[in-house]
């Protein structure tokens, strides 16, 4: 490790920590708010959707970037993949502020494959934020190959979230009112 990028994660960890404790517990805060005589957000599920599925192309194309050595591409990539992600979390959030939860209706065997998706999305979603900051950290402090060894895994994570919440969404569809 060189001094500066040890400097630079030694500064930036405390703040890695706090928001990835933070971000969950705000929204599970903002979860019990509903906005009261606000027409529901209906808009917000197909375009927070599509939001994930823009994240998952992202993601796709900054691998391969990678792959090709092509830096300023990569970072640009995971950059706008970050901002995707930031922006479907105000969504999400917006939508679920000002509408009741929709129930699945889904029986049998595709009951069971939604609540192991969605469990598993939500799980995931909650320990990606601390694998995505670390990721960001370690490349912006120019540790490269500390940054390889956690984007390894932050990478397949963040695309099964980004995948599964579009899969979620197409399930959970034909239920909203």
């Amino acid at each position: 490790m060189n001094n500066k990028g040890e400097q630079l994660v030694k500064k930036y960890t405390p703040w890695v920590w706090i928001l990835s404790i933070a971000i969950p517990i705000v929204v599970v805060i903002l979860f019990l708010i509903k906005v009261p005589d606000v027409e529901p957000l209906k808009f917000l599920p197909p375009t927070y959707a599509t939001i994930n599925a823009i994240t998952s192309i992202v993601l796709a194309f900054a691998y391969f970037a990678i792959k090709r050595k092509n830096f300023i591409l990569h970072e640009r990539l995971m950059k706008t993949a970050i901002a995707l992600s930031v922006i479907f979390l105000g969504m999400y959030v917006a939508y679920h502020m000002t509408s009741d939860p929709t129930p699945y209706g889904g029986q049998g065997i595709l009951r069971l494959v939604y609540y192991f998706i969605l469990i598993t999305h939500i799980l995931l979603s909650i320990g990606i934020i601390p694998l995505v900051l670390i990721t960001y950290v370690r490349a912006i402090s120019k540790l490269f190959v500390e940054h390889k060894k956690i984007a390894r895994y932050t990478f397949p994570i963040w695309m099964y979230i980004a995948v599964t919440g579009v899969i979620v969404y197409l399930m959970i569809s034909p239920y909203y009112d």
